[in-house]
């Protein structure tokens, strides 16, 4: 449920200046204004094509829409209240969220689980570079809530993922928010009501995970200017053709691992781990 998520990120006025960083086509935006006036909303992504469509949603005129790079963001220090990131579509699939844990990172049964999760940040080349830009651009007392993937732990489920893109562990996204300069950091584990079980089945698991600027300014961490890459891409049709099998291979095996958790959801008796 995308409300029940951005309940982390504390839309609790309308007069909040909020920024959705890798908005794509503004489902999460969608969200956002529902809590907030639409001239306080800025949606910022790197593909136009995803913009395009944002645009033509009714509900989002009003809004500010801008191309831009996540680890660069266009805005100067302390300019937004709350920071936003949860990617294209992936609020479609939570249910619910009921699990908060906090550093130091303790192993929990009690946790739901997403299967398909979709965030922003999985596309990032430098995630320490955008939570840094999180930081900076929000004013004091600012609340950071970003939502993505989690890396898997049975093994196969690993290997499909560590071959389709990032997915960080729960301890790294952790990690980037408090060497950012974020306090009270917390994580929430999100996915849904039919996965029972614990962490050790290995499924791609969403967390939500919320920080505060307790400080105006930049952030303390220094990671110097961000280097462009201007190598000309790779462009061998086989080459092409493998990076397409292989993630053509990686999304099957995700669609279907929580088909058969659904199934045996619906086999294998209540109270009992699946």
């Amino acid at each position: 449920m995308r409300d029940i998520s951005l309940e982390h990120a504390r839309l609790h006025s309308r007069a909040l200046k909020v920024v959705d960083v890798g908005g794509g086509t503004g489902f999460t935006t969608l969200g956002v204004v529902r809590y907030v006036d639409p001239e306080n909303v800025t949606l910022l992504d790197q593909s136009p094509h995803q913009l395009d469509k944002a645009r033509k949603k009714k509900a989002l005129r009003g809004i500010k829409i801008m191309e831009g790079d996540a680890e660069d963001l266009p805005f100067p220090a302390d300019t937004f209240d709350r920071y936003v990131s949860a990617g294209r579509s992936v609020m479609g699939n939570l249910v619910s969220l009921d699990c908060t844990l906090t550093h130091p990172m303790i192993e929990s049964s009690e946790f739901l689980i997403l299967a398909s999760m979709h965030g922003s940040i999985e596309y990032w080349p430098d995630p320490q570079r955008g939570i840094k830009e999180a930081y900076r651009v929000l004013s004091a007392d600012g609340v950071a809530c970003m939502i993505g993937p989690v890396r898997p732990t049975f093994w196969l489920s690993r290997f499909f993922a560590d071959m389709w893109m990032l997915f960080p562990t729960e301890e790294e996204y952790i990690e980037w928010f408090e060497r950012a300069g974020f306090k009270d950091v917390e994580l929430t584990r999100i996915g849904p009501k039919w996965y029972r079980g614990a962490r050790r089945h290995g499924l791609v698991i969403g967390c939500c995970v919320t920080g505060i600027k307790t400080q105006s300014g930049d952030s303390p961490l220094q990671l110097g200017p961000k280097a462009e890459d201007v190598s000309k891409p790779h462009v061998n049709p086989i080459f092409v053709f493998f990076r397409f099998l292989i993630g053509t291979i990686c999304a099957t095996y995700f669609f279907l691992v929580p088909i058969y958790m659904w199934i045996k959801d619906k086999i294998v008796p209540q109270g009992r781990p699946i």
